[in-house]
């Protein structure tokens, strides 16, 4: 259940509510059952519903998904674990066609059509590829669809191996190449915490940031809460700050139920909300390179 807000909070939460260009980004851990590392049916079933409800207000709809690397493996009973490079190319390119089908067949429930969109850093560096990238993007939005994108690990080592680093990044980068006013990660956690709540029971849910401080830096972990996912509270803050510079709001919240992304466009208190800082300088391949070096 949502805290009550403050005077404040309540005021900035309402903002949500006018957002028109929505990414959402959705992780491995949060598309599968843990026991058994199938997919999750229901649950993108929901996702699928939350997504057609916000398109059919008259928002622009972009989905990240991951999962690709993590269905291809379990398609060819190959376990988790199993971290050789080719292989998990091999299994990106089994999986992510066997996802792209299921989100086909699911959103075509709801009368809306999808397109694939696979990435690679090359993509977003090179000026003559991200601006192509961006006028799809925009084509695809003017047509009415909603693109599901995903890293192209079949083809780039540097996205399996963690250059790019998660999808968390990446849909940060998607956000800012469209335009999108608002970034929503569901996670595996409520948000994020001043210490990392898996370890430290004292650890309290930081609902609103609305400057990206040093301080939130010294907070994030890079530990994950699955055996599945990539993307810790470290590479989310990253994507908080591509995200807030180039003028979108983003909300880190909890996937285990899908709902609340409908929770969080109401206004509600759900999740950790950081709000727009648009830089007049800012560049995404900047970010990309600070990101590559480390600096951020």
């Amino acid at each position: 259940m949502a805290e009550k807000m403050t005077e404040h909070e309540a005021a900035i939460r309402e903002r949500i509510k006018d957002r028109k260009r929505i990414v959402v980004k959705i992780g491995s851990s949060s598309l599968h059952h843990m026991k058994t590392g199938e997919l999750n049916l229901t649950k993108m079933e929901r996702l699928v519903r939350e997504l057609c409800e916000l398109k059919n207000q008259g928002r622009d709809v972009i989905l990240v998904s991951s999962g690709a690397i993590a269905v291809g493996k379990k398609t060819v009973s190959v376990t988790p674990q199993d971290n050789d490079i080719p292989l998990k190319q091999a299994c990106a390119a089994i999986g992510q066609a066997r996802l792209m089908m299921i989100y086909e067949r699911l959103f075509a429930e709801y009368n809306h059509v999808t397109a694939q969109i696979l990435m690679t850093m090359h993509t977003m560096v090179e000026p003559s590829s991200r601006r192509n990238a961006q006028n799809t993007f925009n084509k695809l939005l003017e047509l009415g669809v909603i693109p599901v994108v995903n890293e192209n690990d079949t083809v780039a080592t540097h996205e399996v191996e963690d250059t790019f680093g998660d999808n968390d990044f990446l849909a940060s980068l998607v956000a800012a190449l469209t335009g999108a006013d608002l970034l929503i990660l569901l996670s595996d956690i409520d948000g994020m915490y001043t210490d990392d709540p898996h370890a430290n029971k004292d650890a309290k849910l930081i609902r609103i940031i609305e400057k990206l401080e040093d301080k939130y830096s010294d907070m994030a972990k890079e530990t994950t809460g699955s055996g599945i996912g990539t993307g810790g509270m470290n590479a989310k803050l990253h994507a908080a700050k591509v995200a807030t510079a180039s003028g979108a709001d983003m909300v880190i919240a909890n996937g285990k139920d899908v709902s609340v992304i409908h929770k969080i466009m109401e206004g509600r208190n759900y999740g950790t909300l950081f709000t727009a800082n648009a830089d007049d300088d800012f560049h995404i391949t900047d970010f990309i390179d600070r990101r590559l070096k480390g600096n951020i």
